[in-house]
């Protein structure tokens, strides 16, 4: 290979990694800008919803297994009564700074279904592997209002739960234990009860309203493509002034040719032969 054509192909391995790296980097800032959507598209349907007037379940949820998403935190008027001795608890639960339990209390309704109702989180208890002492629900006949939310899916490591508990609110896996009739669609974080009772679980924290990093980061990736491209320039721009400096360097220390003393001798010999003829021709 010449030495003109090395650096060339060095040049050119050099901008083949920088491509590949901000086609990378567009990847990752392509996914972090549709997080960001669907972050944004969240925030829209909590701001819709949340505050929203409550309707009756069979406008949100008709069958036991249908739910249209855009309902999700959406309140909703349910009737009927509570089934306290069906009632489960989802463990490891982030509340109050440890792991504590959601108490989940399946509601018959009017029309015969099972419908899961959040009734909020209580605390581990002092000793054992349960839930601290849970509030009784009202008896008989309750209006409950609830925020609609769609179920969990299960643990992927497998990890199950003691009899009365459940590692996540995966609905089918709840309705095993409270009925063949209970709603799998979505199930409910309470609002109000009535009638109302003294002694509650706590409250569930309203969902967060922060966007999150992802356009943040989304800009990030598309600075350090470009930023890539820099790099590059400057790795090549450095060679290319070091490989100037390194001609300069050999040209100034090659000697100049210069004229053999020899031929200075040479030349004054023919100049007397010169003259000797000049006085033999006289």
């Amino acid at each position: 290979m010449s030495r003109g054509s090395s650096p060339l192909l060095r040049w050119a391995a050099y901008i083949a990694i920088a491509i590949a790296f901000a086609v990378a980097c567009a990847f990752l800032s392509h996914w972090q800008f549709s997080r960001n959507a669907d972050r944004s598209a969240q925030l829209s349907l909590v701001k819709a919803n949340y505050d929203a007037p409550p309707v009756p379940l069979s406008t949100a949820l008709p069958g036991l297994t249908d739910f249209d998403g855009g309902y999700e935190w959406h309140p909703v008027v349910l009737h009927g009564t509570y089934l306290t001795d069906e009632q489960l608890v989802a463990r490891n639960r982030p509340h109050g700074g440890t792991s504590a339990f959601e108490v989940l209390t399946p509601l018959k309704l009017d029309d015969g279904r099972i419908f899961i109702v959040d009734r909020g989180w209580v605390p581990a208890a002092d000793r054992g592997d349960g839930p601290s002492a849970i509030p009784a629900p009202p008896a008989g006949d309750v209006e409950v209002v609830v925020r609609l939310r769609p179920g969990e899916a299960l643990p992927s490591s497998g990890r199950s739960a003691p009899p009365g508990q459940v590692p996540t609110i995966n609905l089918p896996f709840v309705a095993e234990s409270t009925g063949a009739q209970t709603v799998t669609g979505a199930y409910g974080v309470l609002v109000s009860e009535t009638p109302a009772v003294s002694d509650m679980p706590n409250a569930l924290d309203a969902p967060s309203n922060d966007p999150g990093p992802f356009l943040s980061y989304a800009v990030q990736w598309i600075l350090f493509a470009i930023m890539g491209f820099v790099f590059i320039w400057y790795v090549i721009r450095s060679e290319r002034r070091h490989r100037r400096e390194a001609d300069d360097e050999d040209a100034s220390e090659t000697p100049s040719p210069r004229r053999p003393l020899f031929a200075r001798r040479e030349d004054r010999d023919m100049t007397d032969e010169d003259a000797l003829l000049d006085r033999s021709v006289r």
